[in-house]
């Protein structure tokens, strides 16, 4: 999803269920009498959580390949997965799109409204839990729903940040608060939603509101003391490399929100972070490159300073964010060998980068695109005749969605093969005019989702492309939309999940279907994990229908406007 701030339409919707900050520890019960002791997370652990058993971050590990290398489940006996256990359900109606994060036996996971709970993994015997007090200023500039996509995990603490721009640390045996920062004024423009990540000793975490204006940022924060380390704007200012890429005093307003949690490389020791849209839409009104937005960003983790830029779509006007996960992976191009990063973008093409230098290795359309033209000395070359102005409507594919929005895609290293989530869907679009004010949305441009003529009764799909050509190699279409992560596995399979309710797995190799769960309590919209806990291998996954398709996906969400709201978290296993 993204922070997509346009009105305070959802204000009502936003608002219903609000917690208190609370705090309880269940010290009593059998599960939670069988609970180990916490084991503190060190920096190797999450240098190699890549093998490790848990799910130490966001996307599994600093690769981002929301890749496990377990075998316990496989293609050939998927079909006997059950469920092991699930939540209680989670009477809030928004959209959950949390990627539980799993350290030993505990398990810990975020909820619409900034709620963290944790959980015995084995059990799902509830440990603790912390509900934050989001205040109503917040609400006012929050454009996609009030979720939270989960936390980080070091020392003894686990990390997450908040609606109100907060970061807090808490204790993560008891949820205890450990410290809470704030790092903006709630209200302005500004939110958060992502999951941060722990590099070096530091949390590392972005800012939303790119439809506000809002200045983006990434900042730095000691995991110890909270104490700030280093803070870098997206959007450079007039002094600093790119800032003649804008009109005159445009950066103040220039959106750039790096509102999905970026990857790492330890053995350059390089951050990648991506890069949100430019403000205002109407790219009239700000003529230039609008550096760094639309952008990857690879950074030194300990300093925030910009290494290198690789911008995906420039003087964006069609809201194509470059948030999406830059994945790590080794590939071998037309016979020669690289260290990359690929990303399935919003503006609809697939992106195979140098993430050594930040040069463009390939780029291929994986959906139907009618904004750009093709790739011509590394920029994307926009269709003219797409570009809407303030006297001129247009229609393109794909829509201000994307052709893959945040939900994260797999990648199978030992195969080199990207498993995509993807929308396929157009969009309607006209310039207005507009003018900046603090915490109002600054778009210059409606819009309307469109169905896409050149897929007929097709929303979604999973594909699964080769990242040594970038060439497809199979992919399952869906009269929905694909607005669900991919997880893959080292047992040949890719799991999904699917706005109907059901978690589903795939032969990596053929896409052929194997194993779908039984119908969940609502629609899914997360992202799969997978974990071992003495030996045994689980996969959980989310249920809670949300986020930006019913809000902003107009009559092509009629299909989806009844499904059951609220969250419950499900976890499956192999019969014993």
């Amino acid at each position: 999803m993204k922070h997509r701030s346009k009105s305070g339409l959802i204000n009502s919707l936003l608002m219903s269920g609000g917690a208190m900050a609370l705090t309880v520890a269940l010290g009593a019960g059998a599960a939670h009498a069988a609970q180990d002791a916490y084991v503190p997370v060190t920096a190797g652990d999450l240098t190699g959580a890549a093998s490790s058993d848990g799910w130490l971050m966001f996307n599994h590990d600093y690769t981002g390949r929301d890749y496990v290398p377990f075998t316990q489940i496989t293609t050939a006996n998927v079909s006997g997965l059950t469920q092991v256990w699930a939540s209680d359900k989670i009477d809030i109606p928004n959209g959950f799109e949390d990627s539980p994060v799993i350290h030993g036996d505990y398990m810990f996971v975020t909820t619409p409204k900034d709620r963290v709970i944790a959980y015995n993994a084995v059990t799902g015997g509830k440990i603790w839990e912390y509900d934050y007090a989001v205040p109503a200023t917040a609400y006012k500039t929050v454009c996609c729903d009030t979720n939270n996509r989960g936390v980080a995990v070091y020392g003894s603490m686990v990390f997450f940040g908040t609606l109100d721009n907060h970061v807090v640390a808490l204790d993560a045996a008891t949820g205890s608060v450990v410290w809470n920062i704030s790092i903006e004024d709630p209200g302005v423009g500004y939110s958060i939603s992502e999951a941060p990540i722990v590099v070096n000793g530091n949390v590392i975490i972005a800012s939303g509101g790119g439809e506000y204006g809002a200045r983006g940022f990434i900042i730095a924060l000691d995991a110890k003391s909270g104490a700030q380390k280093w803070k870098s704007y997206t959007i450079p200012d007039p002094t600093q490399p790119g800032g003649d890429t804008w009109p005159a005093g445009m950066y103040k307003t220039g959106g750039g929100a790096p509102w999905m949690t970026g990857t790492y490389d330890a053995d350059t020791n390089t951050l990648f972070w991506g890069v949100g849209n430019p403000g205002p839409w109407l790219a009239t009104m700000r003529p230039g490159k609008n550096l760094y937005t639309d952008s990857l960003l690879a950074l030194d983790p300990d300093t925030g300073a910009i290494k290198w830029y690789y911008q995906y779509t420039a003087n964006d006007t069609w809201d194509y964010d470059g948030v999406n996960t830059a994945q790590l992976a080794d590939i071998t191009y037309k016979g020669t060998a690289y260290k990359a990063v690929v990303e399935a973008n919003r503006n609809g093409y697939f992106y195979a980068i140098d993430r050594t230098n930040g040069k463009l290795i390939y780029a291929v359309p994986f959906t139907h695109d009618t904004s750009i033209l093709g790739i011509t000395n590394d920029e994307a070359v926009k269709n003219p005749a797409n570009e809407p102005t303030l006297d001129k409507s247009i229609f393109t594919c794909p829509s201000f969605l994307g052709g893959k929005n945040w939900w994260p895609g797999a990648v199978d290293p030992q195969s080199n093969t990207a498993f995509i989530p993807t929308l396929h869907a157009c969009m309607t679009m006209s310039g207005v005019p507009v003018s900046y004010a603090a915490g109002l949305p600054f778009l210059g441009e409606t819009f309307k989702m469109k169905a896409d003529p050149s897929a007929p009764g097709e929303l979604g799909s999973l594909q699964a492309l080769d990242i040594n050509t970038g060439k497809r190699i199979w992919q399952r279409k869906s009269p929905m939309p694909w607005d669900a992560g991919a997880l893959a596995t080292a047992g040949g399979l890719v799991f999904s999940g699917t706005p109907d309710g059901h978690l589903d797995a795939f032969s990596e190799k053929t896409g052929k279907l194997l194993w779908t769960s039984p119908e969940l309590s609502s629609g899914i919209i997360a992202n799969p994990v997978s974990y071992q806990v003495d030996g045994k291998q689980y996969v959980a996954i989310w249920a809670g229908w949300g986020g930006v398709w019913p809000l902003w996906a107009g009559p092509l969400a009629k299909a989806e406007a009844n499904i059951p709201r609220g969250g419950q978290l499900y976890v499956f296993s192999l019969g014993s």
